[in-house]
């Protein structure tokens, strides 16, 4: 039964990751891309991979401070390949890499406040995008507020009569319903029981943030993390010769929009990415399709084929290990 239900999910994951390519590309004019990819500046790959992993770094700093802070031990590289495995996981299942890099770190104890520091990393990335929207409308209200609220907001709330903040209210109310539950039948019920314990376990590893004895270093490196992807969407402005002339507040803005995409639950963020990133560049800057198609399709698909290297480099050297 939990095995159909996740054949179920990842089919219904990747049809609408299918569905979204098909509106992403079915107006493309191939000739135009072609054109476009052949004028590429590739020289400016070099800095987006040198952000790209610098990011993947960072990333690996800040969780293994986590990690150390909620009583787990962890050298860097293990830390570095487990994150690595879990992002190769992630391209093909979304959501499937937070439990598999967890599981390489905690071995066969404490998974679940390890769990609980994997969550609290996510947090604090959903804190920067919040941040980066934040600060992209304080520079330019006038150009990517009508962005956010017109392809952005008004599709989420389409087709609701009442509005969007009462559902998510009501959604509020039945989490909130749901561990009074567990928590006031736990002592009647195993399965309330097991549920409590371990959300108090995840509880613990979310709250190694309190416990960080350098709460500084880890906002650093968490703005570090933000500072790599600004610098990789950057650098392929500047790859794309029709988008050469914008600065950095236009890639805080596709920084922010691509974050946002990266919320739809397809595989690897397929054509969720690609429709957003396009859209934004042929709406707000009034440049073809066909341009934004290269910019989103350049960056994702580049970044992807380091993630899966990396990942399938540290799948090798984690499964030698484990065999030593």
């Amino acid at each position: 039964m939990a095995k159909a239900k996740e054949v179920l999910k990842y089919s219904l994951s990747l049809a609408l990751a299918v569905l979204l390519v098909w509106f992403a590309f079915r107006s493309v004019d191939w000739t135009a891309f072609l054109a476009g990819l052949k004028q590429t500046r590739w020289g400016y790959l070099f800095p987006f991979f040198a952000a790209s992993v610098g990011a993947l770094v960072l990333r690996a700093f800040r969780w293994q401070a986590l990690l150390k802070s909620a009583g787990h031990r962890c050298g860097w590289l293990t830390v570095w390949d487990a994150n690595n495995v879990g992002n190769l996981a992630n391209v093909a299942i979304p959501g499937s890499g937070e439990i598999l890099r967890c599981g390489y770190v905690a071995g066969r104890n404490g998974f679940a406040d390890v769990l609980g520091t994997a969550v609290m990393e996510r947090a604090w990335d959903v804190v920067a995008v919040f941040l980066l929207i934040v600060l992209a409308l304080v520079l330019d209200r006038g150009k990517f507020g009508p962005f956010f609220a017109e392809q952005v907001w008004k599709p989420l709330s389409s087709g609701i009569d009442f509005p969007l903040w009462w559902l998510l209210a009501l959604l509020v109310l039945l989490i909130a319903a749901g561990l009074w539950a567990v928590f006031r039948f736990r002592l009647r019920s195993r399965l309330c029981a097991r549920i409590a314990n371990a959300l108090i376990s995840i509880g613990k590893g979310f709250a190694s943030f309190r416990g960080l004895e350098r709460k500084g270093l880890f906002l650093l490196y968490t703005a570090g993390i933000w500072t790599m992807y600004l610098l990789m969407c950057f650098s392929m402005q500047k790859a794309v010769p029709d988008l050469t002339g914008l600065g950095l507040e236009d890639a805080l803005f596709f920084t922010a929009v691509g974050n946002i995409a990266s919320v739809i639950p397809v595989p690897g963020g397929i054509g969720a990415y690609h429709y957003l990133v396009a859209l934004s560049v042929s709406s707000i800057y009034g440049r073809s399709w066909e341009t934004g198609i290269l910019f989103a399709t350049l960056q994702h698909e580049l970044h992807a084929v380091l993630i899966l290297f990396l990942g399938v480099l540290s799948y090798v050297r984690l499964t030698l290990r484990t065999r030593k």
